[in-house]
């Protein structure tokens, strides 16, 4: 299973790398097949995990998964589906927020929440500006995946676990990942924002199924 597991993960990385010099390269036939297929490989690395949390977890995971390869097909379209990917990663958030509850409940721990409360403010002050229309979808999207943050910090908290631990880092690159995405298509693009952006958004998925 461990040479599996590294099989399949060099694969993501070797998909994923090309992927990010396909964007650079503006080469749509690449990015229209290796996108979906970097993702596609992650969700494949959580099908053959032997879950060490439980079956439920597994499969809330594999279903947040399936809404990110959603939201990746939205996100690449040469027509603005800028709305459509944001749900499909909305919903995605949701399923890893019942994930990561689903061995303590919903957990309210000051210590967590106050620094996302604080998080959430910054990023809000950063991108509001600049919304326009996208406002309100901006904003619903921010809370839930920074509760998606907060509970993957209070399960590592109540578990201090190997799986917890990686959910938490998955959670922390993924807020990075769209924080960076956003900064760029809101505030002001730069030229690096594609490389952290998809590389941070890889890293993310990937260690929430190592999670699993």
């Amino acid at each position: 299973m461990y040479l599996i597991t590294l099989f399949i993960t060099l694969f993501i990385i070797i998909s994923a790398v090309l992927h990010i010099r396909a964007e650079y390269a503006k080469n749509l036939t690449q990015i229209y097949f290796l996108k979906p297929l970097t993702t596609l490989s992650i969700i494949i690395l959580c099908l053959i995990q032997s879950p060490e949390v439980s079956m439920f977890y597994k499969y809330i995971v594999l279903t947040g998964l399936v809404c990110s390869l959603g939201g990746d097909v939205f996100l690449m379209l040469p027509s603005d589906q800028f709305i459509k990917g944001l749900v499909s990663f909305l919903f995605a958030h949701i399923f890893y927020i019942v994930a990561f509850s689903s061995e303590f409940g919903l957990r309210f721990h000051p210590v967590y929440i106050l620094p996302i409360i604080v998080v959430g403010i910054i990023i809000l002050r950063i991108l509001l500006p600049h919304t326009g229309d996208t406002t309100i979808p901006v904003i619903v999207y921010t809370l839930v995946i920074l509760m998606m943050l907060w509970q993957a910090l209070e399960r590592w908290g109540a578990a201090q676990s190997q799986s917890s631990l990686f959910a938490v880092i998955g959670a922390i690159l993924f807020v990075c990942s769209d924080l960076i995405l956003a900064h760029n298509r809101f505030v002001k693009p730069f030229k690096i924002a594609r490389l952290l952006n998809l590389s941070t958004y890889y890293c993310a998925q990937w260690f929430i199924v190592l999670s699993v």
